[in-house]
């Protein structure tokens, strides 16, 4: 058995069993979800960090990519109590490296008291604690990836054609079933890089702006904000995640980091208006801690972190976390048949006109 090794701050190292060999370094998060395992290892909000899988077994499903999010694995590394050969040859082959044989109870506990860690990845032939030291000694902090979006977003315009409503989606770091739920619904969507110029998007003379989810903070995203600034008031605007904070920011919110953030599928979320709970997928490690000129309409049932942002007169509607979530749960689907009603709001205007 090859060994593995992770350097976490603190001077914790942890030894595992090397499942897909290299070096890595990044943020060490954790996960509570027990399916969607390929969803996850697909989502770019992962960038740059390091996913601790909570579910002892990750795996017992197989690999299917028509169920990946985007083209690639998205974390610098994967942990696990048990990876299926299945998981392991995919990271293998992806060139992410990954070890199990860990006790992730132990992981995740000093996760929640002490929050996100920087952590460092040695695994394969020629590991060592030294090298996985070595690698935490290189590790930075998220807010300090400045232009981490270019990591995940597409670098030029691609058009989805699908219906009536016309979107524009700015890819911070977008997971396809976003795209997918819109086009479900008969909508086309133009997916824009995460600097997309203010006209990028009138050449797209769109219904509706879009800002998607992402990883990191979104006081990076300053091309997306400024796109909030130019168009809010004249052109309906919804976010999930990042894209939510991003929003808020423009508008006069302000947004702080997690301890160690929401990271699962079963998060449970409050309406406000209507008291109803549903349960969530969520994968953020930021939130809103003031909406600015926006009014919360939902928040999480466990820390009252705003999940749910509007304003009827700016035309805004955002969302914390992942309405359009694969596997599930899918208790927030109704979140894009309401963007759409949004964006119908801009030709009943235009017609007026």
């Amino acid at each position: 058995m090859e060994e593995a090794y992770v350097a976490i701050e603190g001077g914790i190292v942890l030894t595992g069993r090397s499942r897909a060999p290299g070096t890595a370094r990044g943020e060490l998060v954790f996960t509570t979800a027990y399916t969607g395992y390929e969803e996850s290892l697909t989502d770019p909000s992962y960038a740059q960090q390091v996913l601790t899988f909570s579910y002892p077994l990750i795996g017992n499903y197989g690999v299917r990519d028509e169920r990946f999010e985007s083209e690639n694995v998205q974390p610098s590394a994967v942990l696990a109590r048990e990876l299926t050969d299945d998981v392991a040859e995919w990271l293998t082959e992806a060139g992410v490296p990954a070890l199990d044989r860990l006790d992730t109870r132990d992981v995740v506990t000093e996760l929640r008291e002490e929050g996100a860690m920087k952590c460092g990845i040695a695994a394969g032939p020629d590991a060592s604690p030294e090298a996985a030291r070595e690698q935490l000694e290189q590790c930075k902090g998220m807010s300090e990836h400045v232009d981490i979006g270019a990591d995940v977003s597409v670098t030029e315009p691609v058009r989805h054609e699908g219906g009536e409503y016309e979107i524009a989606l700015i890819d911070c770091g977008a997971k396809g079933s976003i795209v997918s739920s819109l086009l479900d619904r008969g909508a086309s969507v133009t997916v824009l890089p995460y600097d997309a110029t203010p006209d990028d998007v009138r050449e797209v003379d769109p219904d509706l702006l879009f800002l998607s989810n992402g990883p990191g903070d979104p006081a990076n995203f300053e091309a997306a904000q400024e796109l909030v600034d130019t168009f809010v008031g004249d052109l309906p605007i919804a976010g999930i995640c990042l894209g939510q904070q991003v929003v808020a920011r423009a508008l006069g919110g302000s947004t702080a980091k997690m301890a160690f953030g929401h990271r699962g599928v079963n998060q449970p979320v409050r309406d406000l208006d209507s008291d109803r709970v549903v349960m969530t997928t969520q994968n953020h490690g930021y939130a809103v801690t003031e909406p600015g000129e926006l009014d919360v309409t939902q928040i999480n049932v466990n820390d009252d972190t705003p999940e749910g942002l509007e304003s009827d007169e700016l035309g805004v509607l955002t969302r914390q976390y992942h309405p359009e979530a694969n596997p599930g749960p899918h208790d927030s689907l109704d979140f894009f048949d309401e963007v759409l009603e949004l964006a119908g709001t801009t030709r009943v205007a235009a017609t007026a006109d």
